[in-house]
């Protein structure tokens, strides 16, 4: 990789090649066990983690100097292998000598407050290199040649739950309809121009809950909307529409169909829609995060959110790739996604 000089950036951080008056490496190194994770970061966390790591994130010179790539790739290592919260691992490099030991900090260094660790998180997941810290790590594990000729793997998977809320199918249709308002040329005077209800608010309409008329009036005046307003915004005459707003639109002719049907005795014809009596198999439940789905882990214990899959060599416990996918639906089955990882292990 190559290097970044002083004079290249003003905003990504670099590490200085003088330590600090108390640094703690030379000070107390010594009461870091040798052979040990903190110790071999101490050591060589500049190779793994050089100012190259990070500098494709940072493509504007203007803003304040941000942490430096060695310490952010060993703190981000340490924290998982640790399986600390940011709170706890804020407190790790303010008061842990270990820690100040691995990420070259000063003894009276201070911490980072723990939402740097949210930065910095979402700054990498949306990169070019999402997978960068991982990478690293990978690197470190086949120049040692520890896995050599070590060729089985244990695959898991566990659910991650989703931070959003599921949403009902008369909130989803009002929160997808002001979406594509929001983001697609033209879609808000339509909106006012086509619809029978008031979309101006978000959260559901006014109405009488108790009324079962009322209700089903209003899931066909949704439905009905939304299949109005995708009259006039798609089709062969429509224009080409960017990504967020072809997106919006994809998602309201989704909600608008995945949790409805014909009304009893309607056909098709008279505009009559009711929830529909069943689940679709693979349902969007938030329109704030499309991509989670409802997964059970047994007939009991019914989750919302993304299923993450793990390879690993079984006798070192090594972990070898990981995945993270729907969790419904067949492609986010344990044996398709092993599969996956085994054909592209790098080991």
């Amino acid at each position: 990789m190559g290097g970044v000089a002083c004079d290249d950036v003003v905003v990504q951080g670099i590490t200085r090649s003088d330590r600090e008056l108390l640094d703690a490496q030379a000070l107390v190194g010594e009461l870091v066990p040798a052979g040990s994770v903190f110790a071999f970061l101490a050591e060589h966390r500049h190779e793994l983690f050089p100012d190259s790591f990070i500098a494709d994130l940072f493509s504007s010179s203007t803003g304040r100097p941000s942490l430096p790539a060695d310490l952010v790739g060993s703190v981000l290592v340490l924290k998982e292998l640790f399986d600390l919260s940011d709170p706890q691992t804020a407190d790790a490099v303010r008061y842990d000598i270990r820690w100040k030991v691995a990420c070259g900090r000063s003894l009276t260094q201070a911490a980072f407050d723990p939402s740097t660790l949210v930065y910095w998180r979402k700054r990498i997941a949306a990169s070019d290199r999402p997978d960068r810290v991982f990478d690293a790590v990978a690197r470190v594990i086949a120049d040692t040649g520890i896995l050599r000729g070590r060729r089985k793997r244990c695959v898991d998977s566990t659910v991650f739950d989703d931070a959003v809320a599921t949403q009902d199918t008369v909130t989803q249709l009002v929160a997808a309809m002001r979406k594509a308002a929001r983001l697609v040329p033209g879609a808000e005077s339509v909106i006012e121009r086509v619809a029978r209800l008031d979309y101006s608010k978000p959260g559901k309409p006014d109405i009488d809950w108790d009324d079962p008329d009322a209700k089903a009036n209003l899931v066909s005046d949704l439905v009905n909307d939304a299949l109005a307003v995708l009259a006039e915004l798609t089709g062969e005459d429509a224009p080409e529409r960017d990504e967020p707003a072809a997106d919006a639109l994809g998602l309201l002719a989704l909600v608008a169909g995945q949790d409805v049907e014909l009304a009893d005795g309607s056909d098709g014809t008279d505009g009559r829609w009711r929830i529909a009596r069943r689940v679709a198999p693979d349902r969007v439940i938030s329109t704030v995060d499309p991509e989670a789905r409802h997964t059970r882990k047994s007939k009991s214990n019914r989750k919302d959110g993304f299923r993450g899959h793990v390879s690993a060599e079984p006798e070192t416990g090594l972990i070898t790739d990981t995945e993270l996918t729907s969790a419904a639906g067949e492609g986010g089955s344990d044996p398709v996604v092993g599969r996956q990882m085994i054909s592209r292990d790098r080991f």
